[in-house]
């Protein structure tokens, strides 16, 4: 069984489709951050994102097209097909990851823009579904106690 699980933001808005048999396809693009090795961390470096297209098919596809905007984090699992195609300006042969959704999740907390969306760029989508439950408020850090971010973990 292949499956594929991704948690990252969206790269822009998500885009809805109708094919020729009439079915309903919205696709997005997730940028997905690797963690950094020590050699970039030591430099400074932020290491490259991979990119995966998502395609999420009729009411799953209709859901993110109402509920998703650039910048919102989600976590998708699917099924993933890579593409082998030649490329139109350079004549040499290229490759895709296309992945189509079996569930979404989105991540972002109502209420809550993602950074993108943030700075002002995209637009806002309405508020969450019936039935998502954002994730509650981190408690406040006793005294006595550092917070740390799980980014700051060396593991």
């Amino acid at each position: 069984m292949e499956r594929l699980e991704i948690i990252g933001n969206l790269t822009a808005d998500p885009e809805m489709r109708t094919t020729q048999s009439g079915s309903t396809v919205c696709s997005f693009t997730v940028a997905v951050n690797q963690p950094p090795t020590k050699a970039q961390r030591d430099s400074g470096q932020q290491p490259p994102a991979k990119f995966f297209r998502v395609s999420a098919w009729e009411t799953l596809g209709d859901n993110c097209q109402k509920y998703l905007a650039k910048g919102r984090k989600v976590f998708v699992a699917g099924t993933i097909r890579a593409n082998a195609y030649m490329g139109s300006q350079d004549n040499k042969p290229h490759a895709s990851l296309e992945m189509t959704a079996q569930s979404v999740e989105f991540l972002t907390p109502r209420g809550e823009q993602g950074d993108a969306l943030a700075s002002g760029q995209g637009t806002v989508a309405p508020a969450a579904p019936a039935g998502y439950a954002a994730p509650q408020a981190a408690p406040a850090v006793p005294s006595g106690f550092t917070a740390v971010e799980t980014d700051d973990l060396p593991f």
